[in-house]
């Protein structure tokens, strides 16, 4: 070779050196810059080792089913031993080959950064990241730093994962990995997510289902296996296949998995929320009691974050149970609706109506997920479309309660708490007949018996704007009473407004006052046939009452709050209670009203639904049939419905809308439920106890006459009818 072209490759290898040793001294001096926090604190070991990541809070029913999460980040952690081995091999086959021999950083791996992605800038020159560094990644993120970002944040993370590695072992590296990695969705941690896709704990993971989830990781997103499910199989496999390739799979176990179809069990309480009316009132109770805890002991805790286990009062199989029965009841009865309201021509007046006052879209028709009676589904709708689907909509709401400690077994505030989020739990809506008994169970109190013979004659108050009310079925008489118990078990108003006058308002308004109705200034007697408006929270609370001898006790949602290591934070005490009425009398009202279920308008829970359990209770029918409300119980269990739509002015037109046609069905649903499992049956369905001698009471005749022909009987000793 010529000397001046030796001379030249000296001189360029010479410059190269230079180069490439200012490079390394850059790069020493950097790591030293970065050591010594110039560019922000480091976290010391003894910071390391007081990891806690933030972890949501679970709601637990209390037959032990996660029923909401309250988070900043989604985040459930769990041990070791709650992860499954081939979860851990799929994660270190895929992501870090060579994690159990590097002590933090891969060196090897390093260097192709070094040249790939820091000196040519290649984006496809890979991270060169281990699991360990992707951890504290995870767990302190990364800040910009201009154009030594990357440089920076790779030196910072090689320092914090090789103290991490001298503070925990690679097991617990594992763990605190998959407890803080984000799987999409704004979920992190393979517990979380193994609930989000395939709806179980991460323990219960099949190996194909661990490749899934390990396959997100590259890109959340476009291996999403619900928005991309071709390419979250093909990522499946892929994995997989790396799991042979290190000796975690045998070739023939390889072929059988990759020929597994994509299988998900899809659940989001974000969206879905089965329970989502229950836990909102969860959270807001949670929070008062966090509040107090802090005010008391000076801890604070916070709900998004510290991993607080809420374990409630709710059973979710009987919530379950409620809710099929409440879908499969008003998938039928709404097309009853949605024809009279077509008979009646409704749809139009309301039409005619928005255009006037709001001028109606009529255009730009799309595809609109909405709430059906069968699940959600897409239909092609305009705004105005949409408003009036949900605006004739029956919506249902379920209150079932244990009278004896006031736990909440269920609570359906609504047909979908995340598209139609108001409770109707809590909403006050006109109570109707079902407010009936409370009038009869004061009168009892003030020394009426159940054979007080009361009027049953149509008559006009003029007093009263010339009301003139009748009977449901628009029958009365002239020359007969009628018993107290028959006119309560017949839910019959006339005989009502008779026991009204002679009971007294003021009497009637100190029952309300103690059962905590809301407070009314109408004086008009209409009271006493329902025209209070209450909610169905308050009328099981009271109907409560009936069912535990007299004593009221608050419904209760929570029975134990702990932290994310098990510490009680709360335990609830008994249930206190208020007497709101005599023994004798709860006895009386509940004999008549299980008269009211075998004889009366509740009679259908028996020849419909052949509950055969001991019952007791009570249908109520607003005016117009906007409201219809059903009240059953036992001595241990209390449950309510209310049905109708979310105005009044949207009803039946027709008897479909009475409270036995329209609310009583759910009830006889749920109670079917209960009564076909034996352990149910044997803890709520339990049999009244009530003296003979307060059964013989109600053994008078139904009617009594009056007059002179009632004279003529008695004289004669003729059999009253």
């Amino acid at each position: 070779m010529e000397l001046p072209k030796i001379l030249l490759l000296k001189k360029i290898l010479k410059y190269f050196l230079i180069f490439l040793s200012s490079i390394l001294l850059l790069c020493v001096l950097l790591f030293f810059l970065v050591y010594s926090g110039i560019f922000g604190s480091l976290p010391d070991k003894q910071a390391l080792k007081a990891i806690n990541n933030e972890e949501a809070s679970l709601v637990i029913s209390s037959d032990s089913v996660i029923i909401g999460k309250f988070f900043a980040e989604n985040r459930t952690n769990i041990s070791n031993t709650e992860i499954p081995v081939h979860l851990k091999n799929a994660l270190i086959a895929t992501e870090d080959k060579r994690f159990f021999t590097h002590g933090g950083y891969d060196l090897q791996s390093y260097f192709r950064v070094f040249f790939k992605s820091i000196l040519w800038g290649e984006s496809q020159g890979g991270g060169g990241s281990t699991l360990t560094q992707q951890l504290v990644k995870n767990l302190y993120g990364r800040r910009n730093y201009g154009f030594l970002s990357l440089p920076v944040n790779k030196i910072r993370e090689i320092i914090i994962a090789a103290r991490m590695e001298e503070v925990y072992n690679k097991e617990e590296l594992l763990v605190l990995y998959l407890n803080s990695v984000p799987f999409g969705e704004d979920v992190y941690g393979v517990e979380a997510a193994s609930h989000r896709y395939f709806n179980k704990p991460a323990r219960k993971l099949k190996v194909e289902e661990s490749a899934v989830l390990v396959g997100l990781l590259k890109a959340n997103t476009y291996f999403n296996p619900r928005l991309n499910p071709k390419n979250s199989l093909e990522r499946r496999n892929m994995v997989l296949t790396l799991m042979e390739k290190q000796k975690y799979l045998t070739k023939a176990k390889l072929d059988s998995l990759r020929k597994i179809p994509l299988r998900l069990n899809y659940e989001n309480m974000n969206t879905e929320a089965p329970a989502g009316y229950f836990v909102y009132q969860v959270k807001k109770k949670t929070e008062k009691i966090l509040e107090d805890i802090q005010r008391k002991e000076g801890k604070e805790y916070d709900l998004n974050k510290d991993g607080l286990k809420i374990y409630t009062t709710l059973n979710m199989k009987i919530q379950q149970a409620t809710t099929e029965g409440i879908h499969n009841h008003l998938y039928s009865m709404q097309k009853l609706l949605d024809n009279e309201l077509q008979n009646h021509n409704i749809k139009k007046q309301w039409y005619s109506k928005q255009f006037n006052l709001h001028g109606a879209d009529n255009s730009g028709k799309k595809n609109i997920e909405v709430f059906d009676w069968k699940g959600i589904v897409s239909r092609k709708m305009n705004k105005t479309d949409s408003l009036w689907y949900y605006y004739k909509m029956l919506n249902a709401s379920v209150l079932i309660t244990n009278p004896k400690n006031g736990a909440v077994i269920t609570w359906i505030g609504g047909n979908d708490f995340s598209r139609l989020p108001f409770d109707m739990v809590l909403s006050h809506r006109q109570i109707a007949s079902t407010f009936k008994p409370f009038l009869y169970a004061t009168a009892l109190e003030n020394n009426f018996t159940p054979c007080t013979y009361l009027k049953n004659i149509q008559k006009v108050y003029p007093e009263y704007e010339n009301w003139e009310p009748q009977n449901f079925d628009h029958t009365f008489t002239k020359d007969s009473t009628v018993a107290l118990w028959y006119a309560l078990a017949h839910s019959m108003n006339l005989p009502t407004l008779d026991l009204y006058f002679q009971t007294g308002r003021d009497k009637l308004i100190t029952t309300c006052n103690r059962l905590h109705f809301p407070t009314t200034n109408d004086d008009s007697p209409s009271i006493a046939l329902g025209t209070l408006d209450l909610s169905l929270y308050e009328v099981v609370r009271a109907y409560g009452a009936f069912a535990n001898k007299g004593e009221m006790t608050e419904p209760v949602m929570i029975n134990k709050i702990t932290d994310a290591k098990g510490k009680v934070l709360f335990e609830r005490k008994d249930a206190g209670v208020e007497k709101v009425f005599n023994k004798e009398t709860t006895e009386r009202i509940t004999a008549i009203l299980q008269k009211a279920i075998n004889e009366g308008t509740g009679t259908r829970i028996r020849n419909q639904f052949a509950i055969r359990a001991d019952l007791a209770g009570k249908t109520g029918t607003a005016e117009n049939y906007t409201n219809a409300w059903f009240i059953a119980y036992t001595p241990d269990l209390v449950v309510g419905t209310w049905v109708g739509a979310s105005s009044p002015e949207v009803h039946f037109y027709s008897g479909n809308g009475s409270g036995s046609s329209l609310a009583l069905p759910i009830v006889g649903h749920v109670l079917r439920a209960i009564e076909n499992n034996a352990g149910w049956r044997k803890q709520f369905l339990t049999p009244f106890i009530i003296p003979d001698s307060v059964s013989n009471e109600l053994n008078c005749d139904p009617y009594k006459e009056t007059g002179i022909t009632g004279f003529f009987n008695r004289l004669f000793h003729r059999e009253n009818k």
